[in-house]
């Protein structure tokens, strides 16, 4: 066998890769698991008593630590025990991973499960000191973070570039990963996982995935050493043609033919073979991760160190269920509140209901977004089962977090439901500065209501003054909003009573120019007076406008103007295609029938050369509220592909303020497609683009390691743009992916294959289907995605903005409490 010039050592990482669901449903994948570990077990203790001496020398790596958990959940002690002495001898490792992860989780959530094998692992003797990933293709810097934090000091990164690309413009290399604190992960940037079936080292689960040639095998081949032979003297010429510099080389191998693998002995057995007869040119031998690790820091060649983000391009999965993903992200909100508040109060436990919770969040965080058969056969029984216990993972996140902040407010005073409540309420700020935001209070439909025929008013308990109030019909009943500043932690105390006065309708304005037909398309000529209801601002048909800012929008294309009145500056970028909020629909067809095939073949395009792309036209404007805190518009388009789109503009008085909701009717197509939401703000004046990745906000395309994805972002609260004498703050709290490339199908760029001639675009990514295998097939249904922009002098600072989102997000927490009387 021809090797080149060297002569080779082959280590093997052995594992299974962990699917939550792929390949069956998520509670058998669990059983699996469970059953792999104590296979890996008799495995290693035949080898060590010479049960089976063909086996000695195998080697276990528990990929994800969350398989480790439910092994000892289910474990006698014998059990347990004769793991944890094949964790002491080497025969078997744990990985610093819980689970291959998209980039939903939040830094908090990244941490805790960071911590979880080593925590396991130290009073056992046993230092957790690598993680290994397969499968996803980035991660957030804050997971660098957060295995570091945890004692990690390598990680083995397995890449699957279907869709996706490894790092730094080569694979089998190593990197040290520079921490936004600092410290330095050594990375080895690796093969796909599977990159040993594909070389021949399991005879009972070859195949043709990333190695193509004539040995054309998906499974089991006639003569194994041969296929072996070939391939493997193929691919260390073709790594000494490269220039890599070491004679040894890592590889992965799975026990079967599948993800979710068992271990297999027969590998082992195969390895001692092939060292029998080929041992003097390429020697292979199964190892640990740390014993690799170990050995590569002893190598002379530098490392270089790189040091920033590494987005994930496969976190779009989050999009294809975008109602389900809004529901994680909002109990992940809800949780992070629940801990400020136990911190407040001096509560540093770790509750059991808080770590249900985790739990669920974690779950539904995992890359695996359904059954392979998702797109194929969308109406099997097992794709609907799946995708509705991936979907519960979200909901049972919202319970348990809710749960949690019910008992939290229940301790604080919040009182339920009975005859004769009183009608006081309080507000509260968990954050450690200052927030300045609406207080919502509600009455309970109309029989609380009914108290208050002639008015009511709300009045601060603690100065006695009347607070002013805006007042809304909602789905609950009545919505009482007020705008509440408050300290860091603070608490204020409301109360609603009857109005000292009756309070008045609106009378007819002799300076108004407002038409019979209540539409107002003729600016006023008068100004309002100062005291007039409503008055701060001035709703049209062509246009929003108050004392900061002055939004007008065109019939047929939409909102074309974004005043910021302090400045005169115009907010929306000149050079975007789409206005402000603008719906950008794709769909790229195939041949009817075939819905898998159009996709495989997009690459990380994410549609096809014949993609139709098309943008909402606006063709109805409806004021809704304007009062004595802000003012409502509904403007509605007609776009392809959906039944109904509209968008809700809330601006505030006496504050450079808008919220925007977005209401969809989504039309349920099986072809793939893509829904956009145009954010055309990224102007050459707008200041440095940040963006809000768990662990450290970036800045894309400066803070990221080279030949990392450029096209989007899955960020947590939202993003910004600073500049010396002001800034944008626009909040995200439902749309986590962020497109700032092209939307044109063509080349697509990594880092560091800019040019100065790019012009930057921002789009939320809403809504995707395009992958052929285990995305939700449809996104027909109904959705609402949410949007706050603040602007001007305190956003000069990416951390302010930012922090501005987080606490928008939150909202200000309110809650009807008991009198004091």
């Amino acid at each position: 066998m021809q090797t080149g010039t060297k002569k080779w050592k082959i280590y093997v990482i052995h594992h299974s890769h962990t699917d939550i669901g792929y390949t069956e449903r998520q509670e058998k994948i669990e059983q699996y698991h469970v059953d792999f570990i104590r296979q890996a077990l008799e495995i290693c203790e035949a080898a060590r008593t010479e049960k089976r001496p063909e086996w000695q020398g195998f080697k276990w790596t528990c990929e994800t630590f969350w398989a480790v958990e439910r092994f000892l959940e289910s474990a006698s002690e014998q059990e347990k025990e004769a793991f944890a002495d094949a964790l002491r001898r080497g025969d078997i490792e744990l990985s610093g991973s819980y689970l291959n992860m998209t980039e939903l989780a939040g830094y908090d959530l990244l941490r805790e499960m960071a911590s979880r094998a080593g925590t396991f692992a130290e009073p056992l003797g046993v230092k957790v000191r690598s993680a290994m990933t397969a499968d996803i293709n980035g991660y957030s810097w804050g997971y660098a973070q957060a295995l570091a934090d945890a004692g990690v000091e390598n990680l083995l990164s397995c890449i699957h570039t279907h869709h996706g690309m490894y790092a730094i413009g080569r694979k089998q290399f190593p990197f040290y990963w520079e921490t936004p604190g600092g410290q330095r992960l050594l990375v080895w940037s690796g093969e796909h996982y599977m990159m040993g079936n594909d070389l021949g080292l399991n005879p009972d689960g070859m195949l043709s995935y990333t190695v193509q040639d004539e040995h054309r095998i998906w499974g089991i081949a006639e003569d194994p050493m041969k296929v072996a032979e070939h391939r493997i003297s193929r691919y260390l010429e073709q790594l000494e043609k490269e220039g890599y510099p070491y004679d040894f080389v890592l590889l992965n191998v799975m026990g079967l033919l599948r993800d979710n693998a068992a271990p297999n002995g027969r590998i082992m057995s195969f390895i001692r073979e092939w060292n029998a007869e080929h041992g003097d040119a390429a020697e292979i031998e199964m190892t640990t991760l740390n014993r690799y690790f170990d050995l590569l820091r002893e190598q002379e060649f530098e490392i270089p160190v790189y040091r920033g983000d590494w987005p994930d391009w496969w976190s779009d999965g989050v999009a294809s269920t975008a109602m389900h993903t809004q529901i994680f992200r909002g109990a992940q909100r809800t949780l992070s509140l629940v801990d400020r508040l136990d911190r407040q109060r001096g509560e540093q436990k770790e509750a059991d209901d808080t770590r249900e919770a985790r739990q669920q969040l974690l779950m539904y965080a995992e890359h695996t977004w359904g059954y392979h058969s998702s797109i194929s056969e969308p109406w099997h029984p097992m794709v609907q089962e799946l995708a509705v216990r991936k979907e519960a993972y979200a909901a049972g996140a919202s319970r348990a977090a809710f749960r949690c902040l019910d008992a939290r407010l229940k301790d604080r005073g919040d009182v339920l439901l009975r005859a004769g409540r009183t009608f006081t309420y309080a507000a509260l700020n968990t954050f450690d500065r200052p927030v300045t935001d609406l207080a919502l209070f509600y009455l309970e439909e109309q029989w609380e209501a009914d108290y208050f025929r002639d008015g009511l008013e709300v009045v601060d308990e603690q100065t006695g003054q009347v607070v002013p109030h805006q007042q809304e019909a909602v789905s609950r009943g009545y919505q009482i909003a007020i705008m509440a500043s408050l300290e860091a932690g603070e608490e204020k105390h409301y109360l609603i009573r009857e109005a000292s006065k009756p309070a008045a309708g609106r009378t007819t304005s002799s300076t108004r120019l407002v038409g019979a037909d209540r539409v107002h398309d003729i600016r006023d000529l008068i100004p309002p007076l100062a005291k007039e209801p409503g008055s701060g601002i001035l709703v049209t048909q062509n246009g929003i406008e108050s004392a900061d800012t002055k939004i007008s929008w065109r019939q047929g294309e939409g909102i074309v103007s974004w005043i910021d009145k302090k400045t005169g500056a115009e907010m929306i970028d000149g050079r975007q295609e789409h206005g402000a909020f603008t719906p950008v629909y794709e769909v790229t067809e195939g041949e009817r029938g075939d819905q898998m095939t159009v996709r495989r073949i997009m690459g990380r395009n994410r549609k096809g050369m014949n993609v139709r792309r098309s943008a909402g036209t606006l063709i109805g404007v409806k004021p809704i509220a304007n009062g004595a805190l802000y003012a409502i518009v509904e403007l509605t388009y007609r776009v392809e592909g959906m039944a109904h789109y509209s968008l809700f503009l809330k601006a505030y008085v006496g504050q450079p303020r808008v919220d925007v909701a977005v209401r969809i009717h989504k039309n349920s197509v099986w072809e793939p497609e893509n829904v956009y939401i145009s954010l055309p703000f990224a102007g050459p004046d707008s200041g440095q683009l940040w963006l809000d990745k768990a662990g450290a906000p970036i800045r894309p395309g400066i803070d990221q390691i080279p030949g990392t994805l450029t096209d989007f972002y899955c960020i947590q609260e939202g993003l910004a743009f600073a500049r010396e004498d002001g800034g944008l703050a626009l909040a995200t709290p439902d749309t986590p992916l962020i497109q700032t490339g092209p939307l044109d199908f063509g080349e697509r760029k990594v880092h560091g294959q800019q040019s100065a001639d790019d012009v930057p675009s921002l789009y939320a990514w809403a809504m995707t289907n395009y992958w052929e295998t285990n995305f939700k097939a449809t996104l027909g249904g109904f959705y609402e995605f949410r949007y706050t922009l603040q602007w001007g002098e305190p956003f000069h600072r990416a951390e302010s903005a930012l922090e501005a989102n987080a606490s928008v997000n939150t909202g200000t927490t309110a809650f009807r409490r008991r009198s004091n009387g």
